[in-house]
């Protein structure tokens, strides 16, 4: 593979960092969701990979949970790949079943897995099909952590659903083998779990995460008047708060679906820019800005969008469903 480009090298980690001694507990119960996000900017590229057990994107999980439909019977891997704000490979496959490896350390679904290994790294290795009926897409990310883990957090008081930054800031390696993309950057990595189906009673949410020259931060912004989340990552460590609301509320626009996302992208109090949209449909958007040595990647989601009818037959059209592998 040629090497494309690459972003500064951050300080190596020392050895030894603290992480998880396995995998989370996989959820069992109709409308609950477990995934794990990684994304990476690396010059002139930027990725995602997502492992999902009860797939937010499923609309088949959507429609049958009040039948009783359980998270491990529609799980999904998600990936994409962006060159100069453009999408260039999209995945989502969606299977009956996951299972756990390794001594619980390693996530299966289809051909694709997540390990955390002993030493604290993270890899994410995807092997699919682009949706819906596309070229076959390797791809693999390997992600050192810069820091230590945040707390996990409660998004809103009362509420069961929960997000961690599991490593906020990562030294990170992209090989996407069928596109002959090799490139190091900056990864950030989290996960978010929850007891019930979202969309029942969190409608929506928008969170981004900024990379600077000496920190990352990750602020979560939640509807109906809940203050938002913050995790500052860098060599002071990683700390975890929950912000007062804005005195003032910040301008956003609508995408052609009629979503809103916000107008602008910040670092604290300063714009980063105009949102570039990386994906846009109905009910999710990602978004990016990049200037001066700030990077911004973000999601929008409203779900209760999702759940209606149309919006989960157009679904359809962006998923592969899968057999098990």
């Amino acid at each position: 593979m040629r090497r494309l480009d690459s972003i500064s090298a951050l300080p190596v980690a020392p050895k030894g960092y603290q992480w998880l001694n396995a995998l989370p507990a996989l959820p069992d119960s109709p409308g609950a969701y477990r995934w794990f996000y990684a994304d990476v900017t690396a010059g002139e590229y930027s990725a995602v990979f997502i492992f999902m057990v009860g797939s937010l994107f499923s609309p088949r999980y959507s429609a049958r949970v009040k039948r009783g439909a359980l998270p491990l019977e529609h799980c999904a891997v998600n990936f994409a790949l962006y060159h100069r704000g453009v999408s260039r490979r999209w995945v989502l496959s969606e299977y009956p079943q996951a299972s756990v490896l390794r001594q619980g350390r390693e996530l299966r679904i289809g051909r694709s897995r997540l390990e955390y290994a002993p030493d604290g790294t993270v890899r994410m290795e995807v092997d699919e099909r682009c949706a819906p009926l596309g070229k076959a897409v390797r791809a693999r990310l390997v992600l050192e952590p810069q820091v230590p883990a945040a707390e996990e957090l409660q998004l809103v008081p009362g509420l069961p659903h929960f997000w961690r930054a599991l490593a906020p800031r990562a030294k990170a390696r992209l090989d996407v083998l069928s596109e002959d993309v090799s490139v190091e950057g900056i990864g950030y990595h989290d996960g978010n779990h929850g007891a019930e189906l979202l969309g029942a009673r969190l409608p929506r949410w928008h969170w981004a995460r900024v990379h600077g020259p000496e920190e990352t931060v990750v602020d979560y912004h939640l509807p109906d008047g809940v203050a938002p989340l913050r995790v500052t990552a860098g060599v002071l460590g990683t700390k975890s708060e929950r912000r007062p609301l804005l005195s003032e509320a910040r301008p956003t626009s609508l995408t052609g679906w009629g979503l809103r996302v916000p107008a602008q992208l910040y670092s604290g109090n300063t714009v980063v820019g105009t949102p570039r949209l990386l994906e846009s449909s109905p009910f999710y958007a990602r978004v990016e800005a990049r200037r001066d040595g700030l990077d911004v990647m973000g999601e929008v989601a409203d779900f209760r969008r999702f759940h209606s009818p149309f919006i989960r037959w157009m679904a359809h059209f962006r998923t592969r469903v899968e057999r098990a592998a």
